[in-house]
């Protein structure tokens, strides 16, 4: 560990100082915060809580790189930092090293290596392996209830605070380990086969900015992991779902946190009419047949059904159990996004808001590069790569909101993947830049950046998941590969 005061400090700023435009949305005193709920002591090294926070983000940012690759730069950047401000600039190996031979009494296992200036690759798996999954769902939570403080009406549709679950799978290395614990895909056999996890995921819609999300084996279902995130939602959270999810446990979950939510119908479920509403909207009760496994509900629920057909598709249907029509009429249920007169846009209709969460899924793994990126070989360090990947979005999508309100315009219609290249080919700059330059000059710079690039508002168009295969534009034979957007490219 560093024992000299100036090379922990240059270490301390030049982990977050390519990444400045997010260290005013993410400070210490956050990760502190999210330390003491989990019980973490944050530590005086060049290893404590917050510097392993930003290696995560590094991690997440330098994909092509290994762990002994990151920390390798970081020290080179050091040594460099210690040269601009006039420090002495000794080699960074003690004499013994650079003669080959090894130190007195250090065995060759020493996480710490030969010179106490320096921090090896073993260190930081070591202290990594230390932050909990609960350090990282605190870290999110508090990130996220900042975010609400200050832009909480871009999270909210009326009186609801709107949010989107569903769930995915991430592709794995294939190391044995995590082969055990996590599974491979059905679908993969032989030689080469690799480890495959579940993700769910809880997520503000209206700004695509995470709010929880859980990461499991693939052998626990999607509303497994979903019912440990729908335990923490807020009075008049509505959440959207997609018809996986529909089970009447995880409804009265939601129900009993005085919250809210909306899903599909799925078929062959009886329903009870009660009475009608309006013109395809019916007051029903739901009683389910397998009533001895929900023990701790009750007998039955209130529910209303919204029947729809968009025109080229199946009937369908919307379940909620906001039942009164005036606090969200039919129309608000199920409208599309059209041109009604010029210059003038409706919104899509607020169930269909749930499709932002697909996007989300597909610009963390595809265009971050989540998915195929990760390197890790154990299940901590994966555990550790995913949290830096959603801090990173989590923290871009956050950008992508100053720049769009400084600007005047949609979060959404701005464009993640332009984002994110904006913020890498800044970096150089920022490494160089002093910290008044950093705050006065080209974070503005960015955020100017970042929203000049917008995306056309395509109504309609659709965009297949990441994995789908081949997909058949309709009516003209024709076929395109997934990753393709079609839709509100990003």
């Amino acid at each position: 560990m560093f024992k000299d005061e100036h090379k922990q400090r240059v270490w301390n700023t030049l982990l977050q100082h390519d990444l400045q435009p997010l260290r005013g949305l993410l400070p210490d005193s956050l990760v502190e915060s999210a330390a003491v709920l989990a019980g973490l002591r944050g530590g005086g090294g060049p290893l404590n809580i917050v510097s392993l926070v930003w290696l995560a983000l590094l991690s997440a940012v330098e994909r092509g790189r290994n762990f002994a690759n990151i920390l390798q730069l970081t020290l080179k950047l050091l040594h460099d930092a210690q040269r601009w401000e006039g420090a002495a600039s000794p080699s960074l190996l003690p004499a013994r090293r650079r003669e080959g031979k090894k130190a007195k009494g250090k065995s060759k296992h020493d996480p710490h290596g030969s010179d106490p200036n320096l921090v090896s690759e073993e260190a930081f798996v070591q202290a990594r392996q230390r932050m909990p999954r609960v350090f990282w769902v605190g870290l999110i939570l508090l990130l996220g209830r900042c975010f609400d403080q200050k832009h909480g009406r871009l999270l909210r549709w009326g009186k609801y605070r709107l949010l989107a679950l569903d769930g995915t799978t991430l592709e794995l290395p294939g190391r044995k380990n995590l082969l055990e614990h996590f599974g491979a895909n059905a679908n993969q056999h032989g030689r080469g086969k690799r480890a495959a996890a579940r993700m769910v995921m809880l997520q503000f819609p209206l700004t695509r900015l995470p709010w929880r999300y859980q990461l499991g084996p693939l052998n626990q279902g999607e509303r497994t992991l979903a019912a440990g995130l729908l335990d923490q939602l807020e009075a008049d959270d509505l959440v959207l779902m997609d018809r996986g999810f529909f089970s009447y446990g995880l409804f009265w979950r939601v129900q009993q946190r005085s919250a809210f939510f909306a899903i599909r119908l799925m078929s062959g479920v009886k329903l009870r009419q009660v009475r009608r509403l309006g013109d395809k909207d019916r007051l029903v009760s739901w009683t389910p047949g397998d009533r001895n496994k929900w023990k701790d509900c009750p007998e039955s629920i209130e529910l209303r059904v919204i029947d729809y057909q968009i025109k080229g598709f199946r009937p369908s249907a919307i379940v909620t159990n906001v039942t009164d029509p005036r606090a969200i009429s039919r129309r608000q249920w199920v409208r599309l996004s059209t041109a009604s007169e010029p210059g003038r846009r409706l919104d899509p209709g607020l169930y269909h808001r749930r499709w932002e969460i697909e996007t989300t899924f597909f610009e963390l793994k595809v265009e971050q590069g989540m998915e195929g990126s990760l390197r890790g070989r154990t299940v901590e360090c994966i555990e550790y790569e995913v949290a830096g990947h959603v801090l990173l979005y989590m923290l871009l999508r956050w950008l992508m909101v100053e720049a769009a309100l400084t600007s005047g315009r949609d979060p959404l219609r701005l464009s993640f993947l332009e984002a994110l290249r904006e913020l890498d080919d800044l970096r150089p700059a920022l490494l160089a830049a002093d910290v008044k330059q950093v705050a006065e000059y080209l974070i503005p710079l960015l955020l100017e950046r970042i929203a000049s690039h917008r995306v056309p508002w395509r109504p309609g168009r659709y965009d297949p998941r990441p994995g789908d295969t081949k997909v058949k534009y309709k009516g003209k034979g024709k076929y395109r590969q997934p990753g393709k957007l079609v839709g509100n490219e990003t």
